[in-house]
């Protein structure tokens, strides 16, 4: 498990698809928010905890295509079929993979980032604490969808449209946490629907990833 784990470190760092890509486009959608909604700040700080969530959904989903994709192609995911570890475990590592080299990252970036959209600074800490909760299910869920469209032509837009209505439980409470924090009310209600959700997708996505994987390579 651990000899996967690394291998798909460095196949996202190779591929350009994970860690680069993501970040860089967290921080295009930042920057290019100021310009559409104006400079006044105190609208930004109202804002600032949905855009910098919704800016990390979008992220993490510009490389769910490439999750599978390239293990389809050189037929890696034929052996991890037939090899003694679970697919379910396979795939729980392969999302491991992908929050360390695109969740992880876009955690990191938002302190900075925050700067940009004015971002209350009791809010920082909840921000991050919610994005840390939220973003492994992202991952997880994300590697259903990839499961699901691999090797389908042009898979990216249906795994997309398939994602993005099972990402709208995570945004909702890790955005209402976030923005909680950073007007000085109570988070603790959404931090902990938000720590449900990842729990119970951590739980149940790689069984059936693995269900629909099996069935994309028969």
């Amino acid at each position: 498990m651990t000899a996967l784990l690394r291998r798909d470190l460095k196949l996202a760092v190779r591929a350009g698809g994970g860690f680069g890509l993501g970040l860089a486009f967290f921080l295009i959608v930042t920057v290019l928010v100021p310009f559409g909604v104006g400079p006044q700040s105190e609208l930004l700080s109202r804002i600032a905890p949905g855009i910098l969530w919704l800016g990390a959904l979008l992220a993490c989903l510009l490389s769910l295509d490439r999750l599978l994709a390239l293990d389809w192609e050189d037929g890696t995911l034929d052996l991890l079929a037939t090899s003694p570890l679970p697919l379910e475990a396979a795939l729980g590592i392969k999302a491991l993979a992908h929050w360390i080299t695109t969740g992880l990252p876009l955690v990191l970036a938002v302190p900075v980032l925050g700067i940009l959209l004015n971002l209350p600074a009791q809010g920082y800490g909840w921000l991050v604490l919610s994005l840390l909760l939220g973003t492994p299910a992202l991952s997880v869920i994300g590697t259903f969808g990839a499961a699901l469209t691999v090797g389908v032509k042009r898979g990216g837009l249906l795994m997309s449209l398939l994602v993005l209505p099972l990402y709208v439980p995570t945004l909702i409470f890790g955005a209402e946490a976030a923005r909680r924090g950073a007007t000085g009310m109570d988070p603790l209600t959404p931090l902990l629907m938000l720590s449900g959700i990842t729990a119970g997708v951590v739980a149940i996505m790689p069984f059936a990833s693995a269900a629909a994987l099996r069935v994309n390579l028969r």
